[in-house]
């Protein structure tokens, strides 16, 4: 991620989860640079050929890196098995072992396991999962992508306290700046153990939009040469304004401050027709009110293309949030007017607050987390190029901003109120909290030498049961960008080692010693299907492309028909980890109705967990979790407490 630290580095490569996605219904693209050859002892071992240095540093490696693998058939049956067992009563585990036996041993489990394998072994699919998965999980996906796709960054404060214009108009140069590393492919790629990381989705970053087309979205990546340039978006009013000079120099950080207000001048307080209202709505629905807009007026399409193929959208709000869950609030839905959510979008606030909305069809948390730890840690550290200090001529000589006006007709002005009134219905129905719990961190929790991300997912686990008197069906999503056009897979996290912890950390007769016994095999267990998932190894995707093989008019094996199936992926606890000291909180919804959206981070010192759901005990669940925290970290204390008082007497009698 930032490469200003080795200790950021060596974080890019523990975050082993990523952001989830919301169960499908179906299942529950500057200047140039030269690059030189890498020297021999620099490529990382294992790759099936020498790295693509015609294809720019940052995608030297993408053809050598492996092909997403198939599992072995009788390997996802035991794993799921494994993992449904903990929520099944025994008569049900019963039933479902002998359906998934008979599905592996039957010569439809063998045909689709081997037309899935022929599919991955076919040369022009270099990954056998993106393509089904992307368009099944994001682009033929209709509900609003905002609360259910969209996820948000809170960035740490930037102790100056800023003006708004400063604040968006640094933070600019910092992406500026990193976008030229991507534009001009000179970013280093990322590596895990040396293992180089697929790095075509960082495409995305920049320059791209989302679009609204049934039955199945599109993405589309503009040059950026062509359209170099900004969309700002004040009081619901969008305004366009180059990055570089007439004479093609990159504005200044205090040109770029002029320029930003002069956008909030021009905006004035009257708010304008919130056409962006419309990028909230159900996708077919803004597919219609799309081409309705485009129908109204031919000045409507060029105002639109300005807005999808800018930079980035910068949404300059005009609220001054102040706690961490308004922050978080503000970051995650706005108001529903002063956005547009098919687009990366930097959001400041009058205070000099700021955050992070990403637009998640076509990429996970890591590009953007990497793009913001490099802005944030670069500025911090004063490692961007601000360009000359402001004086009162800053700005003069430069185009003005202008404005993106819409002729808005009667359909969509009142498709636009429609989109509001849905708006403001979906996120009513919503709540959120942020615990942020200051007990301990990463630091003490290694003292134990347990996995962080392990020890804060049993502690979700804890709290679950304790909320509800069962282990909680969870996801925690695996990156496998180890294999080319990897994007996530499951961490099926809850598992019967988990279960019969939770149970003894409620049950006032088990032992403090049994306790900690129970929770390191947990652990145990925790790490080992982290590894499969990050393998390629998990069950999730995999059945997921079994049934992709099914052929029309053959039956669905019974698997996909047995009530333990819809149950265990019924995503109840939507989790993932992005721990970052560049970030002051960050979140996502819930994945079902019924469930919850569980983000966190693990700071030296700290866990923050962000809660959203329909409003089924956000508070009680935040209340679980601090209660659970404390109570793990006792238990250790005391489990070790009580060995080494053992370990003394011992000593004494010897």
């Amino acid at each position: 991620m930032l490469r200003l630290a080795s200790s950021s580095r060596a974080s890019a490569s523990r975050v082993s989860s990523r952001l989830p996605r919301r169960s499908p219904p179906t299942m529950s693209k500057p200047r140039t640079f030269k690059t030189s050859m890498p020297r021999r002892e620099d490529v990382p071992p294992g790759l099936a050929v020498e790295p693509d240095t015609s294809a720019g540093k940052m995608l030297r490696f993408e053809s050598s890196i492996p092909k997403l693998p198939v599992p072995p058939l009788p390997s996802t049956a035991a794993k799921y098995l494994e993992t449904v067992k903990p929520h099944l009563t025994p008569e049900e585990y019963s039933k479902t072992t002998s359906i998934v036996k008979q599905f592996a041993e039957s010569e439809q489990g063998k045909e689709l396991q081997k037309r899935l394998e022929a599919r991955a072994a076919d040369p022009s699919i270099s990954n056998w999962l993106a393509d089904w998965w992307n368009e099944t999980a994001y682009m033929g996906y209709r509900d609003p992508v905002v609360v259910y796709v969209s996820y948000f960054y809170v960035h740490k404060d930037d102790l100056r306290r800023p003006s708004q214009a400063k604040r968006a108009a640094e933070l600019l140069k910092g992406i500026l700046a990193f976008r030229s590393l991507v534009e001009s492919k000179e970013l280093e790629p990322e590596k895990i153990k040396g293992a180089p990381l697929a790095m075509d989705s960082y495409k995305w970053l920049f320059h791209a939009c989302r679009y609204p087309v049934k039955p199945s979205d599109t993405a589309h990546k503009f040059d950026p040469a062509k359209h170099n340039h900004v969309v700002f978006v004040r009081k619901n009013k969008f305004y366009q304004v180059p990055l570089i000079t007439r004479d093609g120099r990159e504005l200044t950080a205090a040109e770029l401050e002029a320029q930003i207000e002069r956008v909030i001048a021009l905006a004035g307080d009257a708010k304008g027709e919130p056409v962006g209202a419309l990028t909230s709505e159900n996708r077919d629905i803004w597919a219609d009110a799309r081409e309705a807009l485009l129908k109204a007026s031919p000045s409507n399409a060029a105002a639109l293309e300005a807005i999808e193929s800018a930079m980035i959208v910068v949404c300059l709000d005009d609220t001054k949030p102040v706690t961490r869950d308004d922050a978080s609030w503000n970051c995650w839905v706005g108001d529903g007017k002063n956005r547009f959510y098919d687009k990366h979008q930097l959001i400041v606030f009058e205070n000099g607050k700021s955050g992070f909305l990403g637009e998640h069809s076509c990429m996970d948390g890591t590009p953007t987390l990497r793009m913001t730890e490099f802005v944030i840690g670069a500025l911090a550290q004063g490692k961007i190029d601000l360009g000359a200090a402001r004086t009162a001529e800053s700005g003069r000589a430069l185009e003005p901003p202008r404005e993106l006006s819409f002729v808005v007709d009667n359909a969509t002005r009142d498709a636009i109120a429609r989109a509001q009134e849905h708006f403001d219905a979906l996120v009513g129905a919503h709540d959120m909290a942020v615990l942020h719990y200051e007990g301990y961190g990463k630091e003490q929790i290694k003292r134990f030498r347990v996995s962080p991300d392990a020890w804060a997912q049993l502690v979700k686990q804890l709290a679950f049961h304790k909320m509800f008197g069962r282990p909680g069906v969870c996801y925690e999503s695996a990156q496998t960008r180890k294999f080319q056009r990897g994007r996530t897979e499951v961490i099926r996290s809850a598992s019967n080692e988990s279960k019969a912890w939770a149970e003894a950390m409620l049950d006032p007769s088990t032992p403090v010693a049994r306790r900690a016994d129970l929770f390191r095999k947990a652990v145990a267990r925790h790490l080992q299907y982290a590894a499969w998932a990050a393998d390629g190894q998990g069950v999730d995707r995999h059945l997921f492309g079994l049934k992709k093989m099914i052929k029309e008019g053959e039956p669905t094996p019974e698997i996909y028909t047995d009530p333990a199936f819809s149950r265990t992926n019924h995503w109840e606890l939507s989790t993932s980890n992005l721990s970052s000291p560049c970030l002051d909180g960050w979140g996502y919804g819930e994945v079902v109705p019924d469930g919850y959206g569980l983000s966190y981070s693990i700071g030296d010192e700290y866990i923050r967990w962000t809660i959203t759901s329909l409003k089924r005990g956000t508070q009680e669940l935040k209340h679980y979790l601090a209660e659970a925290a404390t109570e793990t970290r006792e238990m250790m204390e005391q489990a070790a407490k009580e060995q080494g008082s053992r370990a003394e007497g011992g000593k004494a009698k010897l």
